[in-house]
C-alpha cells in the first residue's frame, strides 16, 4: 500500500505544483477540497495533511474554512502561507491584514536550526511570498521558527503536535531550497519512505485495470500523443488483445505520424490497431472555411463521425479509454478571485462518452504529466512518441492561417519537419515545452536565382512553458534559426520568407489559432 499525504485545496494556483513536489519524493499525494470532512481524509490512511495557500482572506466573511476536526486528527500537518492562516486562526491566534504586503522574493532568516522543516539547510534561504495578510499573535504551544523583514512568524512550529506553518511557497521554483524542505516535512516529520515508482505503478495500475474491465473489450481513440500513446501501452500491459486502438488519419497530420504510430503499435507492440483513412473527408468539410472556431468544430464533429463508424466495425465493447491525467480531473475551488479556477478544462473526444454509451476506462487519470512521460519510457514506448512536444487535437489545420487546403498541408508538414529534425539535431527539441511553425496567408515577393518569386511565409514559434497556461518565447541561436530558414526556403516550394515569432503569452497564445 502507497503511503499518502493529502492536500487541502483552499484555491491556490500552485495546489498541483505542492502535489507534484511531494511525487517527486517519491511519495504519493492526492490533492481534495478544502471542506473534505475531516472522516472522509482519515479513511484514506494519510501520513500527513498539507493546506494549501489561496486567495482569500481568513478573517473574510465568506473564507473557505476546513473542518475543525483536522486538527484533531493527530497528523504531522503544514500549512502554506493561507495555510498557515488557517492554523494560526483555528488555534487561538491573530490573522490581520498587513501593514506591507510581501510579493516576490524575500529573506527568511532561520532562528531555529534544530526545526526538521531545515534539517541540513543554510540559516538564510531566499523564498517566494504571495501575501497580503500575516500572523500578528501566535496561537498556544506554537513559536516562531524563522523571520522575514516583514513578519516575525514567517515560519511556525507546534513540536509536540507535528504542527507547521510556513508564510511562503516552498513548492515554486522562485523557493530555491523548497523542495528540501517539502522532503523534510514528508521524510523527517511524517517519516514517509520512498514507495511511489512508476515501476510499482505499473503492477497496481494492471491489477486496476483488470479488476475493472474483467473479460469485456475496451476501445481506445490512439492520437500518437504521448496520453493516448502511454494509456494504450499500459492498458495493452493489462488485457492483451482485448484493446483495441482506432487511429483516424484526419490529413492534418504532421510527416510521417500514421507511418510512426502504425509501425509502434501495430508492428513492435503487436496492438490490435485499426487504421482509418479519412483525409479526403476532413479535407472536403474544411474547403473555403476561414474562420478558427468553425474550423475546430468541423473538426471535432467529423472526428465524432468516423471515430463512431469505427467502433462499429470493430464490434462490441463496453469500455472507451481516455488518455485523461490528474490535472483534468481536479476541480477548481469555487472562491472568488481563484487564479487556479481560470484554467481551462480537459477536452474529451469530443462527448463520445454521452453519445456513444461506454463506460469509461482512465488509467492515467491519478499521473501529472512528467509520470505520464516516465511510466511511457518504462513501458518501453520509444523516446520519439513520449517525449514528443504537445501536438494540438485540430492538428495543422490550428498551424494554418485561413483557408486549409491539400496544397498547404503539404507546404506546412515539409517546412514543420525540418525545424522538428533541426531542434533535435542541435538538442533544442527536448530542453523546451513546443516548437512549430505556422504558415501565414502572407505572400510576399522574394529573389531566388534569378527569378522573382511571389510565395508564402512561414512564422517559427518556439516557447518556454511548465504547463501551458503561460509561455515565454524561447531566445534560440541565431544560427540554428539560419539553418532552420535557409532549408525551409531551399527544400519547402511555395515559401520565400521565414520570420520568428518573439511573442509571449500573455498577451499572445502558444498556437496561432
Amino acid at each position: 500500500m502507497n503511503e499518502l499525504i493529502v492536500i487541502l485545496d483552499f484555491g491556490s494556483q500552485y495546489t498541483q505544483v505542492i502535489a507534484r513536489r511531494i511525487r517527486e519524493c517519491n511519495v504519493y499525494s492526492v490533492i481534495l477540497r478544502y471542506d473534505t470532512p475531516a472522516a472522509e481524509i482519515a479513511a484514506l490512511h494519510p501520513q500527513g495533511l498539507i493546506l494549501s495557500g489561496g486567495p482569500a482572506s481568513v478573517y473574510a466573511k465568506d473564507a473557505p474554512l476546513p473542518d475543525r476536526a483536522i486538527f484533531n486528527l493527530g497528523l504531522p500537518l503544514l500549512g502554506i502561507c493561507y495555510g498557515l492562516q488557517v492554523i494560526g486562526s483555528f488555534l487561538g491566534g491573530k490573522v490581520e491584514k498587513g501593514t506591507k504586503r510581501e510579493f516576490g522574493k524575500g529573506t527568511l532568516v532561520v532562528k531555529d536550526s534544530f526545526c526538521p522543516l531545515f534539517a541540513n539547510l543554510p540559516e538564510v534561504l531566499q523564498v517566494w511570498n504571495s501575501h497580503g495578510d500575516k500572523l500578528t499573535v501566535l496561537p498556544e504551544g506554537f513559536k516562531s521558527i524563522a523571520v522575514t523583514e516583514n513578519s516575525d512568524y514567517a515560519v511556525l512550529e507546534n513540536h509536540d503536535r507535528k504542527i507547521f506553518g510556513l508564510q511562503f511557497h516552498p513548492e515554486v521554483a522562485h523557493t530555491p531550497q523548497g523542495r528540501e524542505i517539502i522532503a523534510n516535512f514528508v521524510h523527517n516529520v511524517c517519516g514517509c519512505g520512498k514507495n511511489w515508482t512508476m515501476h510499482k505503478y505499473i503492477d497496481q495500475a494492471v491489477t486496476a485495470i483488470r479488476s475493472q474491465v474483467g473479460t469485456e473489450r475496451v476501445i481506445l481513440g490512439l492520437s500518437g500523443g504521448v496520453d493516448s500513446s502511454v494509456a494504450a501501452a499500459l492498458l495493452h500491459r493489462a488485457i492483451g488483445d482485448q484493446l483495441t486502438c482506432i487511429f483516424v488519419n484526419n490529413g492534418l497530420l504532421r510527416g510521417r505520424e500514421a507511418d510512426v504510430v502504425r509501425e509502434v503499435f501495430s508492428r513492435h507492440f503487436k496492438i490490435r490497431l485499426q487504421y482509418e483513412e479519412a483525409s479526403k473527408l476532413f479535407l472536403n468539410r474544411l474547403k473555403g472555411v476561414k474562420d478558427p472556431e468553425r474550423k475546430r468544430k468541423i473538426i471535432g464533429r467529423t472526428f465524432i463521425e468516423v471515430f463512431q463508424a469505427a467502433t462499429k466495425r470493430a464490434g462490441k465493447a463496453r469500455f472507451l479509454a481516455q488518455g485523461t491525467l490528474y490535472p483534468d480531473i481536479i476541480e477548481s475551488v469555487p472562491i472568488a478571485g481563484n487564479p487556479a479556477a481560470m484554467i481551462k478544462s480537459h477536452h474529451n473526444v469530443g462527448g463520445l462518452p454521452k453519445k456513444m454509451k461506454f463506460e469509461l476506462v482512465e488509467p492515467l487519470k491519478c499521473l501529472f504529466k512528467d509520470e505520464v512521460r516516465e511510466l511511457g519510457l518504462e513501458l518501453g514506448l520509444p523516446r520519439e512518441i513520449v517525449l514528443r512536444q504537445p501536438f494540438p487535437g485540430p492538428g495543422l489545420a490550428v498551424r494554418i492561417l485561413g483557408e486549409v487546403t491539400p496544397k498547404r498541408c503539404e507546404i506546412l508538414r515539409a517546412a514543420d519537419s525540418i525545424v522538428v529534425e533541426e531542434m533535435k539535431t542541435s538538442g533544442w527539441y527536448y530542453k523546451i515545452w513546443q516548437s512549430f511553425a505556422v504558415l501565414l496567408p502572407v505572400k510576399s515577393v522574394g529573389v531566388m536565382g534569378d527569378e522573382r518569386t511571389y510565395d508564402f511565409t512561414i512564422a517559427l514559434r518556439a516557447v518556454e512553458s511548465q504547463d501551458g497556461m503561460t509561455a515565454d518565447w524561447v531566445k534560440l541561436p541565431y544560427d540554428l534559426l539560419e539553418r532552420v530558414s535557409s532549408r525551409i526556403i531551399n527544400e519547402v516550394k511555395g515559401v520565400n520568407r521565414v520570420v520568428f515569432d518573439i511573442t509571449s503569452k500573455p498577451p499572445g497564445t502558444i498556437e496561432w489559432e
